[in-house]
Formats: C-alpha cells, structure tokens, sequence
C-alpha cells in the first residue's frame, strides 16, 4: 500500500506543485498542501480548522517555512513556494531540491537531504480535533547548527485570500510556544514546540504568496500571511533530535468541547488507541492505528481498495447541528450534500464495513423527511435544511436497499426508516414543492425553466446552463427502483403493497415516453418542449440500478451506446461529442467551467453505475466481472497523479483526459470502490 515518490516527480517547482495531499480531522478541517509542500491554492494550509463542523472552514496555519542556519549567517531553506506581483516581483523558492524521498503509507512522510544534514517529516492531524501535529527527526552534520520553523499565519474562510490590510493579529510568546488572536473572529491559534524557544519578531509578513491553481481558475490568486516569529532548535554537531511542532485552534466563542462529542467513530475500538494525545508523536500514532483498524474492518488484501477505503474516511464526518455522521461530497471545497451522501453511502459506508456509520446516516436523514423529500443541504444556523432536490430522496431507496443487502437488518428499516420511505412515495405520488409530482402515466416529472432539481445543476446568474425540467430519465429509472423496493418491503413487513401496480405502470410508461428509436438508446428529458436526444450518460441508471427498469435487447443497446459514445477510462462524458454544445475542456473562469461542467466534462461516479449495468447485461459471468476489472485499473495509476491516494471529481472531456474540480471526491472514491467489490469481485 506504500505510495513512494522520487525527485523524478518534482524535477521543477511546477511539476512538484501538480500533485496534492490531504489529512482530515474528521469534523470537516483538514490539511493539505502540494507533494512538494507549497501553497498551490488558496485552500491549502497545514491547519484548515472546522468552527461549525462540518463547516465554517478557516485558514490559519498556511505553512511552516522550515530553515538550517549555521554560525557563520549561510543558510538553507526548506520550503518551497512561489511569490508574485510588483513588490517582489515573480519568484520561486526551491527548497524542494533538498527533497529526496515522499511517502505515503497511513500518513505522508518527507526526507530532506541538506548536505551532511538529513531531516525527515511526518504530518499528522489529531482525529476529531482542530490540531495538526508535525514530527521531525533530524540528524546534525558536522557543525552546529539552527533549526528554524517560522509559521505563516492567516485566519479567513478558506475560500477567501486575504492582504496585510486586513490583519489584526495580537500575539502572546512563552518560551517554547506562541498564541496568536484574532481580533473580531474569537479565533486563538496555540503553536509550540517540544524543545527550542519561540522568537518575538515585530510586525512581520509574508507577501504575495502567489496560488497558480487559483490563477488557472480566474480567480485572485496572491495573498499575504502574518509572521508572529519562530522557533529556534539548536543542533550540536552530529546531533539527532526529534522535535514535535503543533498547531491548534480553540473558537474562544464556543468551547470546543462543547462542539464535539467524544466518539464518533460508530465504534469504540477506532477511538481505543493507546496514548493520551499530548505530542506529535502520540497524534501520528493514534491516527495510525485508528486508520490501521479501519482497515481490518472489511478485510481487503488488494492495493487499491485499501487506499479507497482510506481515502473514504476522509469523507465521513460529524455535523454538529444533527449531531451525526454525514459526508463531505469533496474536498477541498465542497461541504455536505444529501445526494452526494446518497449516491456515495454504499461505496463510503457498506464496501468499508462502516455499518454503525451506515445505520447513522440513514436515521439521520430519516428525521428530516418533509415534503416527501430529503434535504439536499443542512444549514449551519439552525434554520430549515435545503430540499432543492428530486432525486436525494430517490437515492436513498437505492441506499436503504444496500444496507440490506450487506447486513440483512430488518427491524431497523421496518422500525425507523420504513414509514419514511412511505411518505416520499406518497409525496412523489400526490405532488410536493418544486412541481415534483406522478403523471398519470406514472412517471414522475419536476421543476421549471427556473429549477435546477437534478444532479446536472449548473447555474452562473441567470444562465441555467442544462436545463432538465419536466421528465429526466435517471429520476424515472430512480423511481421505478424506489418502487420496486417499496414493493419488497411492504411484503416483508406484510403491509399493503400499493406500489408493485405502480411500478409495473411506470415500467410500462418508461419504455413509451423514453426509447429513442433513431439512435437505439434513451432521451435525456421529455418536457413540453419535446424529447431531448441530446446522447447523455444519465440514460445508464436505468440498468445501473438494484432494479432496472430496462431489460433484455434495449438494456443491452443502452450499455453499448454509453461505452461506444460516452466512456473514457476515468468516467463517462456528460455529452457526446458530436453535439455542437460540447465542451471538451474544463477551464477558465467560472463562467467557462461550469458552461463545460455537465456538457462533455467526465464524472466518474457514473462509471461506477456503467460497471454495474455492464455486468448485468453480460450475464453477470467471470468473464463480464473481469473487464470489470479492466475499468477499473486506470484508477490504480491515477491516484497517484492528482489528489495522492484519492480520485478527483471530474476530467477533461478530451484526451488526455486531465483531472479537474476537487481533487478528492466522495462519490467518485465510493462507486469506484463499491463497483471494484460488488461487480468486479476484488477482495
């Protein structure tokens, strides 16, 4: 499971600077810089804690600038960055050229080699707590020498950048650590460290620290950090030490004790490691055997599903205001969605053995049904979630049929998500906000020119870029499972069952309204401007699911038209390349990213979907299972390339098929890992 990574990959501050990593605390904070450990993006940071989990993110530990200094004033620097603008003018810092050696096994670790002197790195953040902790070992050369950390400090949103203007720092000093205040944020930053001293500096700042993935992005990419000081280790000649940094951030406003309960793994022995928690050291230590044991959950003996199954904790968090488990859909910007939660719950909770997180999740969405929907968003502030989604509350039939699947949990279902599950079915049937409502045909149409209620969301201003109102086709295929479910259950639980005639109608219906005749496929939409032939992937849902609502013949024209037109070997394009909207790149400012976002950029959460339906209409036999497999080897090589040990949100439409968006996405780590154990048998 080692990732190792040679100087091969950061031959240039540029080249080093692609790749990224990232460690979360499981409340919604996180850390995360490049593979060579510079600022690349305005959500990079070494402390990105979490005042609201899973939300209100802030930057406040960018990074620590890490230097050897020798009696006679010569030095050498350690960090790599990049500034820019009129003051400094356009400048690299190459302390990645003293990088010899990256590791990631549980947690990343980095070798430093500085002429006779060698430093090693490892970062870890304390699990459930806004605290990073950073562990060097050190072996001294032949001279004495000065260990300097200096940290950059900042404290703002973590989708903002700030300048000198607006700091309003107060710092304490106390021998080996310094506070630093917020002035107006309630926000305390405490930063020591195990031995050394912390050094006062007056008035100091980092300026112009330039962001080229902001820069990409159209979007202001320089900023400026504040520097209270630095500690200083020293270092005898052929010295080894081992100095313990941390980093921690209390909300002065609210106790954080009070924000957090004290387990929230769903279970106990996750949260049993030995150690009190005081040092960096102990921290890398708990988080490496919380991690181990999350692994020894389901077992796997293949790579990559060991490296998903990591990259899937990432995800699942606590959210205070349902004081639940819930999932981030990606990092490093995205927060908590109800379909995203949905679609990603089987790959992140059950292929992981994360049944008591499974369990959560669904009773805590089952409290917050209204309308006869789920919400698609929780407010921080106590106010009403967010219900601005028809198909949330359609995946989660597919999320409760999965964890039946996987635990055979009855009871819980039939006592505290069954009546649920009857009133989406009764607000989809008598018609609920947002125009969502059965035709008499038994199909479910949603929304208007103004709504965006479906997955393919995007929106800038008053341009609805895909606009998907009336009758979408994966909403009816979604439906037609729900239905089928609903079907089992009431006669598992011996209830009435008024939904398999349902079912059986909107079957009959689908065929009719959807079957593109010409081009042996699906429409995309069917609303009162006609039928959409516009070739998109929504159309595999309909074999894709528990319960297909396509079978035989057209079931296999389906698969065939998605894989001939639509499938890269990172997902599948959001259009087909022969439509004049296509757009094959993503990029540019966001008027040009999300024009491109669901018009032939490639998602990978519906490969997922598309091995699932490719092994069903192939008999479900080894053979069928085995190009399974061949699907999904790309993603061995890939989580290497963008987000270290994840898989990103999305990729370019065209070859070579870039990686864009988040760098770490929940549903694409879940269906991959799901498709790769349920289709394609990897253990």
């Amino acid at each position: 499971m080692l990732m190792e990574f040679g100087k091969s990959y950061w031959k240039d501050y540029y080249k080093g600077s692609e790749r990224e990593w990232i460690l979360t605390n499981g409340i919604g904070g996180y850390a995360s810089l490049s593979l060579i450990g510079s600022n690349n993006r305005r959500y990079h940071g070494l402390l990105v804690g979490c005042l609201k989990p899973p939300t209100s993110r802030f930057l406040l530990l960018s990074n620590l600038l890490e230097d050897i200094v020798w009696e006679d004033g010569s030095h050498i620097s350690l960090a790599s960055f990049q500034t820019g603008g009129a003051e400094t003018g356009n400048y690299v810092n190459d302390g990645y050229r003293y990088l010899t050696r990256v590791t990631f096994d549980y947690l990343p670790e980095f070798t430093y080699n500085c002429r006779d002197i060698i430093v090693k790195k490892k970062i870890a953040m304390k699990h459930m707590e806004n605290t990073t902790a950073v562990l060097y070992e050190i072996r001294n050369g032949s001279r004495e020498a000065e260990f300097r950390l200096t940290p950059l400090v900042n404290c703002r949103d973590h989708h903002h950048s700030s300048r000198r203007s607006r700091f309003n720092f107060v710092p304490k000093y106390s021998d080996s650590e310094m506070t630093v205040s917020a002035e107006g944020e309630q926000l305390t930053l405490h930063m020591g460290v195990s031995c050394g001293k912390a050094v006062e500096l007056d008035n100091t700042c980092f300026y112009n620290m330039f962001y080229g993935k902001e820069q990409e992005r159209g979007l202001d990419c320089m900023e400026d950090h504040y520097i209270p000081g630095y500690f200083s280790i020293r270092l005898k000649p052929w010295e080894c030490r081992t100095v313990s940094f941390e980093a921690s951030c209390r909300n002065t406003g609210l106790p954080f004790a009070e924000a957090v309960r004290e387990d929230f793994s769903g279970d106990a022995a996750v949260n049993s490691c030995p150690g009190d928690g005081n040092g960096a050291e102990d921290i890398i230590d708990r988080q490496n055997a919380r991690l181990e044991l999350l692994l020894k959950k389901p077992g796997y003996s293949n790579e990559l599903l060991k490296r998903l199954v990591l990259a899937a904790d990432n995800f699942i968090v606590y959210r205070k205001s349902t004081d639940a488990k819930t999932v981030i859909a990606g990092y490093p910007w995205f927060t908590d969605w109800g379909r995203d939660t949905m679609i990603a719950y089987a790959g992140l909770t059950l292929a992981t053995g994360r049944f008591e997180d499974a369990r959560e999740i669904l009773y805590t969405f089952s409290k917050y049904v209204d309308y006869g929907l789920i919400p698609n968003m929780f407010p921080d502030d106590g106010e009403k979630p967010a219900y601005n989604s028809v198909d949330a509350a359609l995946w989660y039939f597919e999320a409760v049929n999965s964890y039946l699947e996987y635990t055979g949990d009855y009871e819980f279902i039939k006592q505290e998500i069954y009546p649920c599950l009857k009133n989406i079915c009764a607000g989809f049937t008598n018609g609920t906000i947002f125009d969502i409502k059965m035709t008499r045909e038994g199909l479910v149409t949603a929304g208007s020119e103004k709504t965006q209620l479906t997955w393919m969301d995007a929106k800038v201003g008053d341009w609805v870029v895909t606009p998907r109102h009336g009758m979408a086709v994966e909403i009816n295929a979604l439906w037609y499972n729900g239905l089928r479910i609903m079907s089992r259950l009431a006669q598992e639980f011996k209830d009435a069952d008024i939904y398999h005639e349902c079912a059986s109608k909107a079957k009959e219906a689908f065929v009719k309204v959807f079957w593109n005749e010409s081009r042996q496929c699906l429409y995309d939409v069917v609303n009162e401007a006609g039928s959409d032939g516009s070739l998109r992937p929504n159309q595999i849902l309909a074999v894709g699911l528990s319960y297909p609502v396509l079978e035989g013949s057209k079931a296999r024209s389906v698969v065939e038209t998605v894989w001939r037109e639509l499938y890269t070997p990172y997902g599948l394009r959001t259009l087909s390349q022969d439509s004049p909207q296509y757009r094959g790149t993503y990029s540019g400012d966001i008027w040009s990213r999300d024009g491109a976002y669901h018009q032939g950029t490639v998602w990978t959460w519906l490969l997922g979907r598309f091995i699932k339906a490719y092994v069903r209409v192939n008999g479900n036999t080894e053979a069928a299972r085995k190009k399974a497999l061949d699907f999904i080897l790309p993603f061995s090589d890939h989580i290497k390339d963008a987000g270290i040990g994840s898989i990103s949100e999305i990729f370019d439409g065209n070859n070579p098929y870039e990686p864009r968006g988040c760098f770490a996405q929940a549903w694409s780590v879940a269906e991959i890992l799901r498709a790769a154990v349920e289709d394609a048998g990897l253990k």
